[in-house]
C-alpha cells in the first residue's frame, strides 16, 4: 500500500494530513507555524505518519499549499489554497459547491461546479478584518481565551451591533460598549456577525455551502450563523482546519 500526503502551512498554523489510494484520511497534525516553516512542515508531517502508523518510505508523493507552501522542501509540488481548499471540501460534499474558508490572514469564497472544477474565487482585501487575525485580537481585548470565544457566543441571548470595517477601530467600539456596559458574551456575538458580514460582502453564496478553515474548526457557531443568516443549511466538513492539506494529499494521490 502506498500513501500520499499534504502539508498545508498557512501564517499562523501548520497542518499535515496522509491519506491511503482510496483517500481516507489515516492521520493528521496541527501545530503553530513558528518562524521555520521549513521545520513546522517537518514536525507536523512526521506527528501525521505516526498518527498513521505509516513509515516516512510508505509515502508515495507530498504536496505543499498555503502561504508557506515554498518552504517545505520535501514536497514534490505545490498547489494554491484556492485549489485544496476547494478539493478537500469536494471530496466530501461531491456536488456544484460555494466554499467558505476562514483562514489566520484571509478569507476566501471559492465556487465548485457538480465535477469539481472552480468556477469562480474571491479573497478578502489585504485588511484582516473578519479573519482569524481579528477574532485573536478581539479576544485579547475582552480579556478572553480564543477558545472561549463560541461557547459565549452560543448562549448570548442578543447580539452587539458593531459598525466598524477595520480591525483597529473594531478594538476601540468593543472597549466603548465594554464602558458603556454591554455583556460581553453579546459583544462577541456581535463579533462573529462582522465576520458574517465581511463574508457576505466579498460574493453570493450560490449553491450548497460548505465553510472550512481553523477559525471555523474552533468556532462552529460561525456555521449556525451564517445558516440563519442565509437562511439554509451550511455544511462542514470533519476537520475543517485541515481541509487545505487533506486537498494537497489528494491532488498529490491524483497526481500520480
Amino acid at each position: 500500500m502506498s500513501y500520499t500526503a499534504g502539508i498545508d502551512i498557512g501564517a499562523s498554523y501548520a497542518k499535515a494530513a496522509v491519506i491511503d489510494r482510496d483517500g481516507r484520511l489515516l492521520g493528521y497534525s496541527v501545530r503553530r507555524s513558528g518562524t521555520d516553516f521549513e521545520l513546522s512542515a517537518d514536525a507536523v508531517l512526521k506527528d501525521a505518519l505516526y498518527e498513521a502508523k505509516v513509515e516516512p518510505e510508505a509515502i508515495e508523493r507530498i504536496f505543499a499549499t498555503g502561504y508557506g507552501r515554498k518552504n517545505v522542501p520535501m514536497a514534490a509540488d505545490a498547489r494554491t489554497e484556492i485549489a485544496c481548499h476547494g478539493w478537500g471540501c469536494y471530496h466530501y460534499f461531491p456536488w456544484a459547491i460555494t466554499v467558505i474558508d476562514i483562514g489566520g490572514q484571509d478569507n476566501k469564497v471559492i465556487k465548485l461546479d457538480e465535477a469539481g472544477r472552480r468556477v469562480s474565487f474571491k479573497m478578502n482585501r489585504k485588511c484582516a478584518a473578519g479573519t482569524g487575525a481579528f477574532l485573536e485580537e478581539m479576544a485579547v481585548r475582552l480579556d478572553l481565551d480564543l477558545e472561549s470565544l463560541n461557547g459565549r457566543a452560543e448562549v448570548a441571548e442578543e447580539e452587539v451591533i458593531l459598525g466598524s470595517f477595520c480591525t483597529v477601530f473594531t478594538a476601540t467600539e468593543v472597549l466603548e460598549k465594554i464602558r458603556a456596559g454591554h455583556r460581553v458574551r453579546h459583544i462577541v456575538k456581535g463579533l462573529f456577525r462582522s465576520v458574517i458580514k465581511r463574508v457576505l460582502e466579498m460574493d453570493s453564496l450560490s449553491e450548497k455551502v460548505v465553510m472550512t478553515g481553523g477559525v471555523v474548526e474552533h468556532n462552529p457557531f460561525l456555521a449556525t450563523m451564517m445558516a440563519e443568516t442565509i437562511g439554509r443549511e451550511v455544511l462542514l466538513p470533519p476537520h475543517p482546519q485541515i481541509t487545505g492539506a487533506l486537498g494537497a494529499a489528494l491532488l498529490a494521490r491524483e497526481a500520480g
